[in-house]
């Protein structure tokens, strides 16, 4: 399998003249949850699109991956049937500040130079034409200098009103984050604010909830090798309904990935230990009777994630505990959660998907001595206690019908 790196100064066009549904059509099963679909069907309307991967000649997979100025793109080419010895890598990098046109834009370029083997290869190979552009000439032969050395920010705030004539809400928001990515470090510096205020007019008084919180942090993680990396991560927060004034947190932490780095956009096996050193200032007094503390952490986590043919998978175990007394128990407040999600498509045109999580709760120390009031509990504005939590969620989907899926037709709307 070939990993190739296109450039937005390789300048390839593919012109394949075959009429839709032709016998000679090339057969593409598109497989991208975030890809305007409409738009590819319009561009690269030479192949047909069929419903299923099992009725398709070429099975196209498309997954994404954040970096650090903004989105890359792995795309699989997968044959089927008789292209089954034919598979193929192209990688295409986004910037943070392009638009979405300009995203969908490069990655049907993409795509279309990932298409030009498989269209060579088949029977309507006579009506494929390729014509290349070369740059300009000096484009692309001095050295690219970043003046920004890899460092990329953003800032944004939001604000939101509406009413009616017993309600009224309100809500501000804001965010300031810093980044830089490279295959040695990533570092991320981030701050945000939030503040939410709603008004409800009961008989003749009006009761307000206010719900606040805000957080900074970051964090440096170097890598280590091809399947280790270290790390630390600290955190300043307030937080009303985790009755938590003022927090703050640093935690060294060390991973391992059983599968390399590398291999991320398909299939990750990571597994991770934190030691967390915090000290909290509460709103009001907690459950154990403190407004303030100091508090030692530690976490490990397993997390599983699968991007495959087949569908996709993940899955997650986070043991954590609060060590409180060294010479007694050190597992007397702790958590333990277990969560995961597969889409998994059994036959053709049938997808059953399911996701839940489960967990044992028995680290609440923000809590508050006091009793929540019937309107906190009904506002929402506080953490309530609970021993455990749990969520679960089942779908199955079955398509079938006529496998060609090529006509666009935007009337009235998608």
């Amino acid at each position: 399998m070939g990993i190739r790196v296109f450039s937005t100064l390789l300048l390839l066009s593919v012109c394949f003249m075959v009429p839709a549904y032709g016998q000679n059509a090339l057969s593409v099963f598109l497989d991208c949850d975030r890809c305007d679909e409409d738009y590819f069907r319009r561009e690269i309307d030479y192949v047909d699109y069929v419903r299923d991967r099992t009725l398709s000649e070429l099975h196209i997979l498309v997954s994404l991956r954040r970096t650090g100025s903004g989105r890359e793109y792995t795309i699989n080419f997968i044959g089927r049937e008789q292209y089954s010895a034919l598979t193929d890598t192209l990688l295409y990098s986004s910037s943070n500040t392009d638009t979405d046109d300009e995203r969908r834009r490069g990655l049907v370029k993409t795509i279309e130079h990932g298409l030009v083997r498989y269209l060579a290869r088949s029977p309507g190979a006579q009506y494929l034409s390729i014509v290349y552009e070369p740059p300009s000439a000096g484009i692309g032969t001095e050295p690219v200098v970043d003046k920004w050395d890899f460092w990329v920010f953003e800032i944004g705030t939001n604000g939101f009103y509406s009413g009616e004539q017993s309600t009224s809400a309100f809500r501000l928001g804001g965010d300031v984050s810093a980044s830089r990515v490279t295959d040695e470090w990533k570092l991320r510096l981030r701050a945000f604010g939030r503040y939410r205020e709603s008004n409800f007019d009961v008989d003749d008084s009006t009761i307000t909830s206010i719900l606040r919180n805000g957080e900074l942090g970051a964090l440096a993680i170097k890598s280590v090798a091809s399947h280790w990396s270290v790390g630390a991560f600290s955190e300043l927060r307030t937080s009303s309904f985790n009755n938590t004034t003022i927090g703050f947190n640093i935690s060294p932490a060390i991973e391992y990935s059983y599968f390399p780095y590398g291999e991320s956009s398909s299939r990750e096996l990571r597994f991770s230990y934190f030691l967390d050193l915090r000290a909290n200032r509460y709103d009001e007094v907690t459950i154990f009777e403190k407004t303030s503390e100091f508090i030692m952490r530690h976490e490990f986590q397993i997390e599983l994630e699968l991007e495959q043919p087949w569908g996709e998978a993940e899955a997650s175990l986070e043991v954590s505990n609060y060590i409180t007394d060294f010479t007694e128990s050190k597992l007397d407040l702790y958590n333990i959660e277990l969560g995961g999600y597969i889409e998994f498509r059994v036959a053709r045109g049938l997808s059953v998907y399911t996701s839940g999580s489960i967990s044992r709760v028995n680290d609440q120390i923000s809590l508050p001595l006091a009793e929540a009031s019937e309107e906190e509990i009904l506002l929402g504005n506080v953490r309530l206690p609970t021993s455990f939590q749990y969520g679960f969620s089942l779908g199955i989907s079955y398509t079938f019908g006529s496998i060609f899926n090529n006509i666009v037709n935007p009337r009235f709307g998608s």
